[in-house]
């Protein structure tokens, strides 16, 4: 006996969310020009590198926006969750190119260490406000929508550290026109790199659990057993799986025996619905879309000889 549930997938791309995507690729766009036309100008590694992390970022950000589209495209027959995981491939795809840009910054700054280039500072000034100024600005229209799945949130975090990345960039051209510390500037960039790297290797590991299928964080399978034979007329559970399709869908399924009596006396049902009340409400982690095969210990025994 088979028994599906699911409560629906709910708004994950509101129009909202898509006009906040692409305000703040608009202005990143646009920060991207002009710092780029700055690292010509003034050869400096930090803008150079910032400008490097503000491609992948405009890129990300117009990813992020065609996924926030196309999640919202219906579910078919060949697509049975739509285009939910879209946002996780995205994801993935901007923690790769961020790993890129990181490694570039990383052999750059260490060579410009030991022989650093004449960068004129009051030109790296103007850039590095210009790029600040601007990011302030998309991170205010990104901010309240963060945590609405995971690609809105690695967008947030990228916009954080391009503002981050661009205050580098300004105590760089302070500490050249006070010091003439030419060096400065291949520190910033090595501390933008600081920043790239760690941040490309949560949103990789974060999306390589989801692509993966790895138990929900959060989901101690261990209880969620413990909690369902605990339940009367249950004998066991096996094959017990947990994934997530996408931010907000985790998903569960499994094979739960109970007593032969339960398939004559109709009461199977009210087991099935407590077993799937049991994980919608009683774990950290809330599974609403959740599949059980109830089966008696005669169908377990002959399923397992038959595998053996």
């Amino acid at each position: 006996m088979g028994a599906g549930h699911d409560h629906g997938a709910g708004d994950v791309a509101a129009p909202d969310h898509r006009a906040r995507l692409a305000v703040a690729f608009g202005i990143t766009a646009t920060i991207l020009v002009a710092q780029a036309v700055g690292a010509v100008l003034t050869g400096s590694l930090a803008l150079l590198t910032d400008t490097a992390h503000m491609l992948t970022d405009a890129t990300g950000l117009a990813v992020a926006l065609v996924a926030a589209s196309l999640v919202l495209r219906p579910a078919t027959k060949r697509r049975t969750w739509g285009f939910r995981r879209v946002e996780v491939l995205a994801a993935l795809a901007q923690a790769t190119l961020l790993l890129a840009v990181g490694a570039y910054a990383v052999v750059e700054g260490v060579r410009r260490l030991f022989s650093p280039p004449e960068v004129p500072s009051s030109e790296l000034l103007v850039f590095g406000i210009v790029g600040l100024v601007g990011n302030v600005v998309a991170i205010a229209v990104l901010a309240s929508g963060r945590r609405a799945n995971l690609n809105l949130r690695a967008a947030f975090l990228e916009v954080v550290n391009d503002a981050l990345g661009s205050v580098g960039v300004i105590v760089a051209a302070v500490v050249i026109a006070t010091t003439g510390y030419q060096q400065a500037d291949a520190i910033a960039g090595l501390f933008i790199a600081v920043l790239i790297v760690p941040r490309a290797f949560r949103l990789l590991r974060e999306a390589t659990a989801v692509l993966m299928e790895f138990t929900p964080a959060g989901l101690d399978l261990d209880d969620v057993r413990a909690h369902i034979l605990s339940l009367d007329h249950v004998e066991d559970v096996h094959d017990l799986h947990a994934s997530t399709v996408a931010t907000g869908l985790p998903t569960i399924s499994a094979h739960v025996v109970v007593d032969d009596a339960c398939f004559r006396d109709g009461h199977a049902l009210e087991i099935t619905e407590r077993v799937r009340s049991c994980v919608a409400h009683h774990f950290p982690v809330s599974v609403e879309h959740s599949t059980f095969q109830l089966e008696t210990a005669t169908l377990r025994d002959r399923e397992a000889h038959g595998h053996a």
